[in-house]
């Protein structure tokens, strides 16, 4: 931990952090996820996007719970920046619904991802999303 970082602030960031992951990947819910940032945004470069605001969050958690309702995170480690909390998880889930052009086949997912929190201060500003998208696709698209 940055020598500045305070045990407070850290203490501050791992809770939104927690509690960011708990409304998402246990709770399902997109209205809670978005209540755990002071400005909604979600840069996922695999997929090719950056979703800005309230709303496109929302609709983004929404797509993602539906395509994969039995959708879950297991946190493997939390490091703590200076402006960021990096989190490395295994997330997965069954496939129902289309996600990112391909329709579901019932498969499961699972894949090692990186999520970095960027904070300002001890708001939570913008999620940053790292996974390999090519291996999520594999699985989804495996025959049975």
């Amino acid at each position: 931990m940055p020598a500045h970082l305070t045990a407070t602030l850290r203490a501050r960031r791992e809770a939104i952090v927690n509690a960011h992951i708990e409304a998402e990947a246990v709770k399902h819910d997109p209205a809670a996820t978005v209540a755990t940032f002071r400005r909604p945004r979600y840069e996922i470069p695999a997929m090719g996007g950056v979703i800005d605001g309230a709303e496109g969050v929302q609709g983004l958690i929404s797509q993602f719970v539906s395509a994969f309702p039995d959708f879950y995170i297991h946190v493997l480690a939390f490091h703590h920046a200076e402006e960021a909390v990096i989190v490395e998880v295994r997330f997965g889930g069954t496939q129902h619904n289309v996600w990112a052009g391909v329709p579901p086949a019932g498969n499961r997912m699972e894949v090692q991802a990186v999520l970095i929190f960027v904070f300002d201060d001890a708001d939570l500003i913008c999620e940053k999303v790292y996974f390999d998208a090519a291996t999520v696709v594999r699985q989804l698209t495996a025959q049975t």
